[in-house]
């Protein structure tokens, strides 16, 4: 691990991202893990710990390790704010010139983080983790994890097995020049893509889950499918949404108005009755679809420049911070 992170600067050079919520009887094993992996890195490091809002003892149980060992720092949230928002605060905190993201169940193991920083050390700017091996049910995560990450690689351009792995590694630069908000936190390699990011993938181990409960299930998939769509607007079309909508629009304003000329023609010039024509209600709808969709364009346009000249504003509130 010599030659890792060869051009780190002077101070923190690791930070440890690990959003938790309810993860009670994990942390102490989380910790003896942790310390043990990073003790054989010879790099400065902190590991944020962020309470999501635990309703459990877990708080607690983080207080025995920050008084055990300082580098392991809480950012505890006044309530649950999701994950999303977890990570957002361990990024904005976050002083190494390197941040690593690791879920707290033990299900990710610490000892690869070695193998994930080695792999950054050759030139990427994101290494995340995949799953090969994955030890969750078939039908309800295996399968549909598949076929997400599958649509997900086709849709952004970034091929990657597995977004779903929390344990990834991100050079300083990157997770401080993107937002997140909602659940995207599972999408970062392709949201940093667009400030032209390398991105490399490297195999990881994944056990079984001994501790806590899962907090996806079936109903995920549809909120998977609705941040796929999410994803797509905002990768192709945030800075110019008048480009989706008012192409939309522009069609069914131009159906709509082929269909009502065409009509009007036939009642004019053919004396064809347009009282019993049910193609001549549906050309007017398509028309004020148009002009609708056209206007939402347009308001999505002014939206966007508000939203880059505002001031940002968090997804979370912290309730204490003990460092």
């Amino acid at each position: 691990m010599n030659d890792t992170l060869k051009k780190i600067k002077s101070g923190i050079d690791l930070s440890i991202v690990i959003p938790i919520y309810n993860e009670r009887e994990s942390i102490e094993k989380l910790y003896k893990k942790l310390d043990e992996a990073l003790s054989r890195i010879n790099l400065k490091y902190e590991v944020l710990l962020i309470d999501d809002g635990s309703v459990d003892d877990t708080f607690n149980e983080l207080l025995k390790v920050h008084r055990r060992n300082k580098l392991f720092k809480i950012i505890r949230f006044r309530k649950n704010f999701g994950q999303t928002s977890a990570i957002s605060a361990g990024f904005s905190y976050a002083e190494g010139e390197v941040v690593v993201t690791l879920d707290a169940d033990l299900q990710n193991d610490p000892r690869d983080i070695p193998v994930l920083l080695e792999k950054l050390n050759e030139g990427y700017d994101i290494v995340s983790g995949w799953r090969r091996n994955r030890k969750d049910k078939a039908v309800t995560r295996r399968f549909p994890s598949i076929i997400a990450n599958k649509i997900i690689s086709k849709l952004t351009g970034v091929h990657l097995h597995d977004y779903g792995c929390t344990l990834k590694v991100y050079k300083k630069e990157v997770v401080k020049n993107i937002n997140l908000y909602g659940e995207m936190h599972r999408y970062i390699p392709a949201i940093a893509s667009g400030i032209g990011v390398k991105v490399a993938e490297v195999p990881v181990m994944h056990h079984s889950r001994r501790y806590g409960k899962s907090k996806y299930g079936v109903s995920r998939t549809i909120k998977v499918i609705l941040d796929i769509i999410t994803l797509k607007f905002l990768l192709s079309y945030s800075q110019s949404p008048i480009q989706i909508f008012g192409l939309v629009g522009l069609f069914s304003g131009a159906v709509g108005f082929i269909m009502t000329s065409y009509l009007i023609i036939m009642r004019l010039f053919f004396n064809q009755s347009l009282a019993d024509r049910p193609l001549f209600i549906l050309s007017i709808f398509m028309i004020f679809i148009g002009v609708q969709l056209i206007t939402i364009g347009l308001l999505a346009e002014v939206l966007i420049r508000v939203y880059h000249k505002v001031q940002n504003r968090s997804t979370y509130v912290i309730k204490d911070i003990i460092s």
